[in-house]
């Protein structure tokens, strides 16, 4: 081998390698999008402003064609179906062999993430009663599955192993009730002949799962020909990946998600997160935070998340119908529940479902943002304070009592 040769391939190692390592590590999506977030909120506020929204939101088709219009929407509408599909997997997977297969196993998770939905909710509203916002409800109550747990990676050994597997467990169960919560409150008027198409389109897609016939070139057709009817019944057309994802074969769910896991973790999302976050900040950000719209997200997701939590799995546990994982106590849930207020992906797409006013929509995302740095910090506070205070007392368990009174 010549030396030009090996220097070349050297310099492609050197090049590659840290690139192989932050794609395969956990905590990438979070640094990815927290990236994201900020190119797009610098190049809206401090670069070409209104014409960068203005890209995501211009129409290259006719209203005339029963499609996405323009680039955000085909982004929102089309490429969040994948998105959807890997976290229908996910949830299929849990439930078949993972942490929520058994009932012991599920209820602690879905009581705790119930409680994280209905509390954020009620605060929401409890701010909202009367402004015409109400619709907004379904903001705070929903968890970014990349963001906590990235965090929660970035965390390392301050969060026991036991809390990070609760919050998966609660985040996936999240995912799957802020998808019910979209399909049911967050469409448009149903187009019953598009919605009967659907009905006959899924049901040869598991007519083709249950006689095995391993044509994945008619399950895609089948799979696009759905997205399309689904998204013109005024249901959310993203639902459509959770659909496919309950419909496909459990033996091919690992090929599945190893196809798209990357695509969608450093292409979609990262785009999602590009078009989604281009917030023109206003000058007075207090005035826009003290708004009933920001302060209902912002307090749901902060507050109401924890709060909820804690207060469900604690009902739960002393009901005794549940207990908590190895290695965790009561201080490590409510920390948990800190995480579990970053809504980021899915607060922000409701958020654009929710609402019609570019302004209302603005100020929910802004207080989405401004709760994802909160439950951040406060959350990296929390734990560097628990791991001190959890690694003490268990080092005193460690010591003879007789050793502790010398």
């Amino acid at each position: 081998m010549s030396a030009a040769l090996t220097k070349s391939l050297n310099l492609s190692h050197k090049i590659l390698s840290p690139l192989r390592m932050f794609f395969n590590d956990s905590r990438a999506v979070g640094v990815l999008l927290i990236g994201c977030t900020i190119l797009s909120l610098f190049i809206t506020n401090y670069f070409v402003g209104s014409t960068y929204r203005e890209f995501w939101q211009k129409d290259i088709l006719a209203a005339s064609v029963n499609l996405p219009r323009n680039a955000g929407h085909w982004i929102n509408d089309f490429l969040m179906s994948f998105f959807f599909l890997m976290a229908g997997m996910e949830i299929k997977r849990e439930l078949l062999s993972g942490e929520l297969s058994s009932f012991k196993k599920a209820i602690l998770p879905f009581g705790a993430a119930l409680g994280g939905m209905i509390v954020p909710a009620v605060i929401f509203l409890l701010f909202n009663a009367s402004s015409g916002f109400q619709h907004g409800w379904g903001i705070p109550t929903a968890t970014d599955i990349a963001f906590s747990l990235g965090i929660a990676s970035l965390l390392g050994k301050r969060v026991p192993v036991g809390l990070k597997i609760l919050l998966m467990a609660i985040a996936i169960i999240d995912d799957l009730g802020a998808i019910v919560v979209i399909a049911l409150f967050y469409g448009g008027k149903l187009q019953m002949n598009y919605l009967s198409i659907s009905g006959v389109i899924y049901l040869v897609l598991w007519a083709c799962n249950f006689f095995k016939i391993k044509l994945w070139q008619l399950q895609a057709v089948l799979s696009l020909a759905l997205w399309y009817t689904v998204y013109n019944t005024g249901i959310e057309a993203g639902i459509t990946g959770v659909l496919v994802a309950f419909a496909v074969p459990v033996n091919s769910t690992p090929k599945i998600l190893k196809l798209i896991h990357k695509p969608v973790n450093f292409f979609i999302l990262p785009l999602f997160a590009l078009a989604n976050t281009a917030i023109l900040i206003p000058s007075n950000i207090s005035q826009a935070l003290n708004s009933t719209i920001s302060l209902g997200v912002l307090l749901g997701l902060v507050i109401g998340k924890p709060i909820g939590i804690l207060l469900f799995s604690r009902v739960m546990v002393g009901l005794k119908v549940a207990k908590l994982p190895s290695s965790t106590n009561w201080g490590g849930v409510l920390g948990m529940g800190t995480l579990a207020g970053i809504g980021f992906t899915m607060s922000i797409f409701t958020t654009t479902l929710a609402f019609a006013s570019d302004a209302a929509i603005d100020l929910a995302k802004i207080a989405i943002l401004a709760a994802m740095v909160t439950s951040l910090v406060l959350s990296w506070m929390y734990f560097i304070l628990y791991d001190k205070q959890f690694s003490f007392s268990e080092s005193r368990k460690a010591i003879p009592e007789a050793s502790i009174a010398t």
